[in-house]
Formats: structure tokens, sequence, C-alpha cells
């Protein structure tokens, strides 16, 4: 029903990611997804894009992963808006370069505290670029779909399709890059005009190339992360209004909606033009 077009990580959660041409998957999902996140020294919290009040130019720096530093502690090398480059390593205490970079006294961390929670603008409060400054936010938590320690928003995998991008091209009149969804794994269909198929898809398995089972869990609610700047890619708020009028599903709370969580049952190597087939 389909193949891996595109294949993704986001070692720091809330940067920019890393295109692979193969990737190793276990129950964590794909091996350095979300790896890192930034810790707010302030409120004891995980930053996230979610609040771009606070956290939007993380979505300009680009994460990759990188041997650990000289004392051994996990590293990730990050990539500056303006080609300057920084490694950043787990030490307990805060980081000088990223506290500079975002404005507010961070550190690194390689695993969630329990209870571990971030802030979450509320995404239909947001109708022009005015709003990114008044909306309410609240806390939610993570990991609720995945194994404990890790920074997922809720289940390790996140896919969408060709189709849900095109759909959202058509309705919106421009193009939609998935980068703005932050999907592990795009999926090509057939048919570009299928719309938003995935939401058929929770429920079932897939089998992503020889080696890889995992089950679809739920629609992706989206948040206001897919209307900010990512990277050279400029803000598109109206993109919220078209998820809201053309995806909006029940089995959320009536939340819009574009891809999907899995979790994987069966391990192995995921490649850049596997098939992927209902089993």
């Amino acid at each position: 029903m389909g193949r891996v077009r595109q294949l993704s990580r986001y070692p720091v959660k809330s940067m920019l990611g890393e295109d692979l041409d193969q990737a190793y998957v276990d129950e964590a999902g794909i091996a350095g997804d979300r790896a890192f996140a930034v810790l707010d020294c302030l409120t004891g919290k995980v930053a996230s894009a979610k609040n771009p009040r606070l956290w939007r130019d993380m979505l300009t720096v680009r994460s990759t992963l990188t041997p650990p530093g000289s004392t051994g502690a996990p590293a990730v090398r990050l990539t500056m808006a303006d080609g300057t480059t920084e490694t950043v390593t787990v030490t307990g205490h805060r980081d000088p370069a990223l506290s500079k970079l975002l404005g507010r006294d961070v550190r690194l961390l390689d695993r969630a505290a329990p209870g571990a929670c971030i802030e979450r603008m509320d995404p239909t409060q947001v109708r022009t670029e005015d709003d990114l400054r008044s909306a309410e936010t609240g806390s939610s938590g993570l990991a609720a779909g995945a194994p404990p320690g890790t920074f997922f928003d809720f289940a390790p995998l996140h896919l969408i399709t060709t189709a849900t991008l095109a759909g959202l091209a058509a309705h919106s009149g421009r193009p939609v890059h998935g980068q703005r969804f932050r999907p592990n794994i795009v999926v090509e269909v057939p048919d570009p005009n299928a719309g938003f198929v995935e939401n058929l898809w929770p429920g079932r398995r897939l089998r992503i190339g020889p080696d890889v089972v995992a089950e679809v869990v739920i629609p992706t609610p989206r948040c206001v992360v897919p209307a900010l700047r990512h990277g050279e890619d400029e803000p598109d708020i109206a993109l919220l209004q078209v998820l809201s009028r053309h995806n909006r599903l029940q089995a959320v709370g009536s939340l819009p909606c574009a891809g999907v969580y899995a979790r994987p049952l069966e391990f192995g190597v995921i490649s850049a033009g596997d098939p992927v087939e209902f089993c």
C-alpha cells in the first residue's frame, strides 16, 4: 500500500533533525530519535516548541547525533541558523551555549524524569501571528504510549502519507512540506488524491520493510508546531485552520489531526524505499 519515501529522526526534541537512508527500530522507535531534550532550569519542564512564546527558536537549530564527548558523556551536535556548530553534552548542569541560544537557563537531558511534562499552546486559539503571544498554554505529560524515560509526545513512531500532504497542499493552495509535522516516516501511497488515508489505519498493523512490524495506535492530534518556522520554511499559521476545517477526528476529542502514531512490535532495520504493507 506504499513505500518509505522519507526516513527521519530528530535527536533533540523540538529541534530540526536528519534524514536517513537506513535506521534500526526497536521498542523506543528509530535509534537516536528524540534521544535528548532541553530542560528549562527555572520551571523544571521539558522545552517544547509547542509553547512558541518560549521555544520557537529551537526549530531553527539542526541536531545530529555525534560520538560521546571527551568525558564519555552523551553528546549531540547542533548547527545554528547562521551555520555555526556547537557540541553539547549531558552534564547535569546549565549549558552556557544552549542557554545563550534560547535566552533562558537550560541544560541537556538524555532521559526524562518520571512525570516529565511540557507546556502546550492551545492551537484552536491561534489564527494569527499575534495569537502566538496571547493564546493559553497548559501542561501535558510525555510518552504515554512509549517506554518510560523517553521524550516522545505519545508513541515512538510517527507516520504521515504523501496523500495527506498533497491534500493539505490542495486545501491551502501552496506546498506543504512533511518536515512541518516532524514524522519519522513519510509513506508514499499510490493514489496522491486519497486524502487523509491514514485515518483508517488505527488498530491495524504495518510491516515496514522485511523486519519491522508496528501497530498503529491513534491519529496524531496536531499542535501549533506545524504552523511555525522550520529552518528556512516560513511560518504558515493558516495551516492550523486548514486542518481544523478538513480533518477533525472524534476519535481524539474532535481535534485536528494529520498522520498517525505507531508502536513497534517487531524490530529491525528500515531503509528508504522499503515497502509498507498491512499485515
